[in-house]
């Protein structure tokens, strides 16, 4: 039987082992029951309570707490969780624990069953809700049909999704509106902007069961393209400076590679998005609509060259790799030469440690450099999520080929970002970002709060508010932001 490996999602890169074992969102499982069903029911029944699972659970997390306060302050008695129980599960087992003994409702489907209508009358503390849990009919007469709750997010939408041999193709829009310029991507303020029109097709390389090989290619066009694009590179290589921009609106293909696995390792060669930081450029992999000042200065976007990624075990990945500089497409500029490489450790089961460095010529951008990227994701409970993030970086000679302001001589950066995101379920999550960035003596300050609101599976509205100051330029100001991701 093959061993199951992880595959590290193409969009959300710079942060690839702590996406998969530190999900904000956990997965339900694909079928799951609760333990008091196990020796009541014959296997009809237990295969429609598995059907009918996810939709009992959405009515009955809106209950959950005051069964929880209510029902086993006046059982008396703690609840048994089974270590191989998922939360899920255990959750739905002391909510039959406290309608069957204190609840004053009916009792939880026995070994009798449930009426076939599915109607057995809930009194007491549920008699409001008219939810007893026990439709297993899938009448829906008892609250607990797919409409209960005003969370609902429906099915995906996929206009083409997986096709034959395993490839994958979809994309999204990104829409935007922001009444500040903060120069970190939105530069086009007061103005419904296009930000990413993106498309993919990828196949993945799955080593788990001997040799396979896999691709991936991004194109995209928005006002992000010009912040996309391969800038450091010669103009009129690749995708930059090559005459099919419009105005403030870009062409940029940020991914072109192909890929070869075998048991744990994976090799990767062509142009690529960075592993380094937190925050990426796609829409889709970030919860704030506006980005971090360490992610726009301080962090390459791409590379192109080759890297190596290897499973040491599970809850090790280990990387290195050889690139053409900074954000480079298919080609050097100023002899970029550099090493990329590091490791992502998981630190038991809700801590993840990421650490990614690159050292030689940076290319555009300097002629020695070294910069490395710090981060822990901490899942502190199951719904809430702190991210730090410390990024340092060093050059002999830091050329402002872009502004043409000229060069400086030994360059230094930093930044420190902090992140707090509660998700109260799968439509609604709040979160907070602070953060420090200093270039040499001058520091720069901003604070962001927002949230992701998600009305269905292929939408989502990030709304946020920004402050940034500048102690020392005393350039403060306030931004109102907003954005909307649609995928296909």
């Amino acid at each position: 039987m093959c061993r199951q490996r992880f595959h590290f999602s193409s969009d959300a890169v710079k942060r690839p082992l702590a996406e998969e074992m530190l999900k904000r969102r956990s997965d339900l499982p694909a079928a799951a029951f609760s333990i008091h069903s196990i020796d009541s029911k014959d296997e009809r029944e237990l295969t429609m309570e598995m059907e009918n699972w996810l939709i009992k659970f959405r009515c009955l997390t809106g209950i959950g707490a005051a069964l929880l306060i209510s029902g086993t302050a006046l059982a008396g008695e703690s609840t048994q969780i089974p270590h191989e129980l998922t939360p899920e599960a255990v959750f739905s087992q002391t909510v039959h624990n406290t309608h069957s003994v204190n609840s004053g409702c009916a009792p939880a489907c026995d070994a009798n069953g449930c009426s076939p209508s599915g109607c057995d009358a809930a009194v007491g503390a549920l008699s409001n809700s008219g939810c007893d849990g026990c439709d297993l009919s899938n009448s829906g007469c008892d609250g607990c049909s797919d409409s209960c709750g005003w969370c609902n997010l429906g099915e995906e939408y996929r206009l083409i999704g997986t096709m034959d041999r395993g490839i994958d193709v979809g994309g999204w829009f990104q829409f935007g509106y922001h009444n500040k310029r903060n120069g970190l991507f939105n530069n086009h303020p007061n103005a419904f902007n296009l930000h990413q029109g993106w498309i993919y097709a990828e196949k993945l390389a799955d080593g788990s069961c001997g040799l396979d090989w896999g691709f991936r290619v991004d194109a995209m066009y928005g006002v992000d393209g010009a912040d996309t694009q391969a800038f450091g590179n010669d103009p009129g290589e690749w995708d930059f400076r090559n005459g099919f921009d419009h105005g403030r609106y870009g062409w940029a293909i940020p991914q072109l590679y192909a890929e070869i696995a075998s048991g744990d390792w994976n090799l990767k060669v062509g142009h690529f998005f960075t592993l380094v930081g937190y925050e990426v450029v796609p829409a889709t992999g970030n919860f704030f609509y506006s980005h971090a000042y360490t992610m726009y200065n301080s962090e390459p976007f791409t590379h192109t060259g080759a890297l190596v990624s290897y499973n040491a075990s599970d809850s090790l990945t280990v990387y290195g790799g050889w690139t053409l500089g900074w954000d480079t497409g298919f080609d050097q500029m100023s002899n970029g030469n550099i090493f990329i490489g590091g490791f992502s450790k998981s630190l038991g089961d809700n801590v993840t440690a990421t650490y990614i460095t690159t050292i030689g010529d940076f290319g555009a951008r300097s002629d020695e450099g070294y910069s490395h990227s710090f981060v822990v994701d901490v899942a502190v409970t199951d719904k809430l999520n702190y991210i730090f993030q410390t990024d340092a970086v060093f050059e002999d000679a830091y050329v402002a080929a872009m502004s043409g302001a000229g060069p400086t001589f030994d360059n230094e950066q930093y930044g420190i970002n902090q992140y707090l995101i509660y998700t109260i379920n799968d439509c609604l999550a709040a979160g907070t970002r602070v953060e420090w960035w200093k270039n040499d003596s001058d520091s720069q300050y901003a604070a962001t709060f927002g949230v992701n609101v998600r009305p269905h599976a292929n939408l989502l509205f990030r709304p946020e508010i920004r402050h940034d100051w500048n102690p020392n330029a005393r350039n403060n100001f306030t931004t109102f932001g907003v954005d909307m991701i649609l995928t296909y």
